[in-house]
């Protein structure tokens, strides 16, 4: 029979180590992950995109459910009514294809979708509520500059995070 791909939960913040032991019995898994940009240093700068979950590629007439049942850090496959949920080929693909590219920008702020003087609306932090003209992201880091409009007509540069920013929809 043909291999299919099911989701595999994983013990708590055990994603690593069922990864590690999927990989040394030569099983072919895929474990999404996000690369991130960690306020502290010595945080991760890895994480799961599904905490909890890897996706396994198995015949299971062949293997048996309980293969992945009693591996260490492993606790089930994901099933309804007591049978395994295949998860198609195309919906693997294409988390493997977005995964590629969020990790290209390795944790940098998606600021392309924003040209100069396009008008954004602050969604979070101090200013949330204002709006503002996109003027530029500041060189080799994760803020913007963001000309708002606060008390009177006049615009002050203001910089703030990047993800704080979203393009004003067009009425």
């Amino acid at each position: 029979m043909v291999p299919h791909w099911y989701a595999l939960r994983s013990k708590p913040h055990k994603e690593f180590l069922l990864y590690e032991q999927l990989l040394a019995r030569e099983v072919e898994c895929f474990f999404p992950r996000l690369k991130v940009n960690p306020v502290n240093p010595r945080s991760k700068k890895v994480r799961p995109y599904f905490p909890g979950y890897l996706f396994v590629s198995a015949d299971l007439e062949e293997t048996g459910s309980n293969t992945f049942k009693w591996m260490p850090y492993a606790q089930h496959l994901v099933c309804f009514d007591g049978i395994p949920a295949i998860v198609p080929t195309p919906v693997i693909q294409h988390i493997k294809s977005m995964l590629e590219k969020i990790n290209a920008q390795a944790g940098q702020p998606n600021t392309a979708q924003f040209s100069p003087g396009d008008e954004v609306l602050v969604a979070g932090g101090p200013f949330r509520g204002y709006q503002g003209i996109f003027d530029t992201q500041i060189s080799g880091s994760e803020r913007v500059k963001v000309l708002l409009k606060l008390i009177s007509e006049r615009q002050m540069p203001v910089e703030i995070d990047a993800d704080q920013i979203i393009k004003k929809k067009d009425h």
